[in-house]
């Protein structure tokens, strides 16, 4: 199909022409005289006939494109690409990552957001040119980005062309700082007061080591780390890896990955040592496994489920705030 009669403009009306354009196709959908794959017709033709601007159809197929109703490939035609007018949202997830504490992060989301969104996952790994791709790529397909950032600089151009629709998740550039929805971690914050709670564990051990292996990590968890230990002058070290280290008794481990974690309960129990009474190990990030690997590993942990749900809520009420999300010390026999 492409024809225009199931397009109706009246300029006597005080809505918009390309609310009425967006509605003519709603419309026709909802009563089958558009169904999936039907082809749409040109900007042009419609422009022509209704004595319209080029911008004015332009903005009416993008909003019907970011709620993902029709699709267009380069050189090709508009088509319908979805029938379910109903949906509230086309949201784009951009995650860094996936790990076992985003998954809980994204299945939380998506049981508090429904049957009222359709949600797409992208991740763009810690690569800056996959990262701008996709957002590129995507730009006016979505009627929400969530877009975590990492650490990468230089961002705001590229989110300034999403049109206002962007929610910023984990970690918070200083750049982005007052500018989008933001649900984020304060790492400094969590490290110091987490292992400030759990000091009075800490301190049956002579020395903390923190397993930093920096890259993707937020520098600010390791400047949380060291404002602790001079504080309650602790004596202190920071490591990338565990490579060619022999654990000792009286040592007390800040691991920040989960394979760092593995290796430091190996090594401890290849060198008979055992775990909360001769060598300590405290985990960022609770995930269900840490329950019960070494009869519990104390974790120092952002809450996932929680944060997901601040995210449905804030798209599916527009809210546009940067919050903090909530954070806590949950100590097991590791410690």
């Amino acid at each position: 199909m492409c024809q225009l009669d199931f397009i109706s403009i009246d300029k006597s009306l005080s809505v918009s022409k390309y609310k009425q354009i967006i509605n003519s196709v709603l419309d026709a959908i909802g009563e089958e005289r558009l169904v999936l794959g039907d082809k749409m017709p040109s900007i042009n033709e419609i422009c022509e006939k209704f004595d319209l601007s080029r911008d004015t159809v332009l903005t009416a197929y993008n909003e019907l494109k970011s709620k993902g109703i029709i699709a267009a490939h380069p050189g090709k035609a508009y088509y319908v690409c979805s029938t379910n007018v109903n949906m509230e949202q086309n949201i784009m997830l951009l995650y860094d990552e996936l790990n076992a504490f985003k998954e809980e992060l994204y299945n939380s989301f998506i049981r508090t957001i429904g049957d009222k969104a359709n949600v797409d996952l992208y991740f763009h790994n810690f690569n800056r040119k996959i990262f701008n791709h996709l957002l590129k790529e995507n730009n006016y397909k979505y009627t929400a980005y969530v877009v975590m950032p990492a650490q990468f600089t230089g961002i705001s151009s590229i989110l300034g062309d999403l049109k206002g629709k962007v929610y910023i998740l984990d970690q918070l550039p200083v750049e982005l700082r007052g500018n989008y929805p933001t649900i984020y971690q304060n790492f400094e914050k969590q490290v110091y007061s987490g292992l400030m709670e759990a000091k009075d564990r800490i301190a049956k051990y002579r020395k903390i080591i923190s397993v930093y292996p920096g890259g993707k990590e937020p520098e600010s968890q390791l400047r949380g780390f060291i404002r602790f230990c001079k504080e309650v002058n602790m004596p202190f070290d920071v490591i990338n890896d565990l490579r060619n280290r022999s654990v000792k008794e009286g040592e007390v481990y800040l691991v920040v990955n989960d394979a760092h974690l593995v290796e430091l309960v190996k090594l401890s129990r290849n060198q008979g040592l055992a775990i909360g009474s001769d060598i300590g190990i405290i985990s960022l990030n609770d995930t269900p496994l840490k329950e019960v690997v070494a009869n519990g590993i104390t974790t120092i942990s952002t809450d996932f489920a929680k944060m997901g749900e601040t995210l449905a809520s804030f798209i599916l009420n527009k809210t546009a705030a940067q919050i903090e999300n909530p954070f806590s010390l949950i100590v097991r026999d590791s410690l």
